[in-house]
């Protein structure tokens, strides 16, 4: 028996007519239940203005800062203007060296160490609570970490007096910490060409998104402070100390100066090797004040040159009360509930469409 091969249908030509029928078909079968999508949009309308009431309110601080340095100016600042006139941008070449330089601000201030610093500030409250600790309340996290870890019986805190913190302590920091870093904290650069950068904080509470909004700038520009300048501060203070040290020795040697030249008045001239010692007390004198000369000289050259290179990190705009209040407007969510609810329904009936047919 011959097996014959099996002949494939022809699959359908694609029709933009067909199309537009099958579509035409699927908005009269909705608008036959116009009233029922009209019915579930007020229905989700009035859900919308009720989760409106109970909708949280947050509040974002922001604030706008720009980095000063001492060699982000010149000739390398020139070219990276001209050539963004021709839509280059020069920095992401590495004209930008600085830590706080194009993309290297979001993860410091994003980093852990900077962020659990400012975590541990004072709130300024009566009752000594750190910014973690006002966190973790308006979050509602302390009392489900307290009955789950420490099983109702103990208080759970953040003290800034504190250096060593428990394991279950660090734990929670860092959750803190990424919880902040995911939703609350956002740092942009506004224009790629200017050295602006906006930094805004979002919390449950108008004096926590406040205070770490700025605390966190300043630790950061700390940070990078100290950075910059550190092989120069360790540099100066080597110099200051040496020379602390010369002028002390220069004193001893001034006045042991002036007493030897005080005996040589009394001294018989018959003995030859007198003013030896005189001469010697003298000489040391002359060797010190050279050494010192050149010490005060390079440490002022020091302090000049750490002076020029201490960069300057300028607050253009404050995060001043009150902040920005973040909370759904009773008319948004009508807008949203019942645009929502209508649109979901009318998904819900399209794919219901064929089954009713097919019946």
């Amino acid at each position: 028996m011959k097996n014959y091969p099996v002949q494939n249908p022809e699959e359908e030509n694609f029709s933009f007519k067909m199309l537009f029928i099958e579509r035409k078909d699927d908005f009269l079968y909705l608008w036959k239940r116009k009233f029922q999508i009209i019915l579930i949009g007020v229905l989700g309308g009035i859900a919308g203005l009720l989760i409106s009431f109970i909708w949280p309110v947050s509040y974002t601080a922001r604030l706008t800062f720009v980095v000063e340095d001492s060699k982000s100016s010149g000739g390398g600042s020139l070219v990276s203007a001209l050539a963004g006139q021709f839509g280059f941008d020069m920095n992401s070449l590495g004209g930008a060296s600085g830590v706080l330089a194009g993309d290297n601000v979001e993860q410091l201030l994003k980093s852990n160490t900077i962020l659990k610093n400012t975590l541990l500030t004072s709130y300024g409250d009566e009752q000594n609570h750190t910014l973690a600790d006002i966190f973790a309340i308006k979050n509602k996290l302390i009392k489900s970490w307290e009955s789950k870890y420490l099983n109702g019986e103990g208080i759970l805190s953040f003290p800034t007096k504190t250096s060593n913190y428990s394991r279950l302590q660090d734990s929670l920091l860092q959750d803190i910490g990424k919880r902040i870093q995911k939703s609350g904290l956002s740092i942009v650069k506004p224009d790629k060409k200017l050295s602006f950068f906006e930094l805004s904080t979002t919390m449950k509470d108008e004096k926590l998104a406040q205070l770490l909004c700025s605390r966190l700038l300043a630790e950061g520009a700390d940070f990078y402070i100290q950075t910059k300048t550190k092989r120069l501060k360790t540099n100066v203070d080597k110099l200051q100390l040496r020379a602390d040290s010369i002028t002390a020795l220069l004193n001893q040697k001034t006045y042991q100066a002036s007493s030897s030249n005080r005996i040589l008045l009394d001294v018989n001239p018959a003995y030859p090797t007198a003013k030896v010692g005189s001469e010697v007390k003298e000489r040391d004198k002359i060797v010190l004040s050279t050494i010192y000369t050149e010490v005060i000289k390079n440490l002022e050259v020091s302090k000049t040159m750490l002076m020029q290179e201490t960069p300057t990190v300028q607050i253009v705009d404050q995060p001043d009360l009150p902040l920005e209040k973040n909370k759904l407007k009773w008319w948004q969510g009508v807008a949203y509930g019942g645009f929502l609810a209508g649109l979901f329904y009318m998904i819900f009936l399209l794919f219901k469409q064929p089954a009713r047919k097919n019946s």
